[in-house]
């Protein structure tokens, strides 16, 4: 579905297109096309590539979606997939935006996203001085923003980390809490997934050789490297916390069955002390004077009271009891 298709001429715009014309202002000097698009159709993809000469394969992997984060090069022009991450009742829901870039147009087609972009044009309509350098400039803002909203995601998984570990050493919850911590390592992972592949892909735009088309915006994308660093650095300590806090837990659980097996133990030491004693009075042997005594009875249940006290007593001081 088409979003908008404008042309920019020195940073300002020149007009609202129908797709029908953009290949007449292609022709024009100093002018770009910004073109975006939302769930895009295959036949609407195939009208793209005839209007900006776009590289089949590149198409073809914006069609079947699920890209890996990445920047890759055909010949003038520059394909870019960068993962759009939306929370969603909690969830972390991946989108993805592939952005087509050439020297006098740029091409966005936004998939499975609910993130609205129409804020980058305003932005970027409001500094023509940046805006004319053209669609290399417009792929920084692009990035820009889709980086930014990994931030409260990093906020929001290091809240629910925090609240995990408020309670990780409270009777019950261990269970709970492994259950929670193997969540956020999932969305953990996801971010992760986003992000590191799409650092080394934006390090090649800020040193070496810079794709011709990205050159003058140089500077800007170091600070789109400079988010990602940070975030690739904080996820790692986040998987680090994770990792501990998920042996704290087990730790706990098996402390928790070894103090049941500790009760359990002790309570059958003492019965089974009571039960040798059953077993030695219960046998059938004519000379056994103890029951031929008139106190034989009660001496006995004294013994045996005597002996589980005991017994109870010590398991009480050892705290298996």
């Amino acid at each position: 579905m088409l979003i908008n298709c404008v042309v920019y001429r020195e940073g300002k715009k020149l007009a609202d297109l129908n797709i029908e014309a953009i290949s007449d202002y292609l022709q024009q000097p100093d002018c770009f096309v910004w073109v975006a698009l939302r769930d895009a159709t295959p036949a609407e993809l195939e009208k793209m590539r005839e209007e900006f000469s776009l590289h089949p394969l590149a198409i073809e992997d914006a069609h079947k979606g699920h890209q890996r984060p990445k920047i890759e090069e055909y010949g003038e022009t520059l394909f870019a997939v960068l993962h759009t991450l939306d929370l969603v009742e909690g969830e972390i829901a991946v989108g993805e935006l592939d952005i087509f870039v050439g020297q006098n147009f740029i091409l966005s087609v936004r998939n499975r996203s609910s993130q609205a972009l129409l804020g980058v044009r305003d932005r970027c309509e409001r500094e023509p001085a940046l805006l004319s350098q053209g669609s290399g400039f417009v792929l920084y803002a692009l990035m820009d923003a889709v980086v930014d909203r990994y931030f409260p995601l990093i906020d929001y998984i290091e809240s629910e980390l925090e609240a995990i570990e408020e309670k990780i050493f409270k009777k019950g919850e261990a269970r709970s809490n492994i259950e929670r911590l193997y969540e956020v390592k999932r969305q953990t992972l996801t971010l992760k997934h986003a992000v590191t592949p799409l650092l080394e892909a934006v390090g090649k735009l800020t040193s070496g050789r810079v794709p011709p088309v990205c050159a003058n915006s140089r500077d800007y994308f170091r600070d789109v490297y400079d988010h990602l660093a940070r975030i690739n650095a904080s996820l790692d300590g986040i998987r680090d916390t994770i990792g501990t806090a998920i042996q704290v837990s087990l730790s706990s659980v098996a402390i928790d069955q070894s103090e049941v097996g500790k009760r359990l133990a002790a309570w059958a030491g003492i019965f089974a002390v009571a039960t040798a004693f059953a077993g030695i009075w219960g046998m059938n042997f004519k000379l056994m004077p103890e029951l031929q005594w008139d106190y034989g009875y009660p001496a006995a249940l004294a013994v045996i009271a005597i002996a589980c006290s005991s017994l109870f007593y010590r398991f009480r001081r050892m705290g298996w009891l």
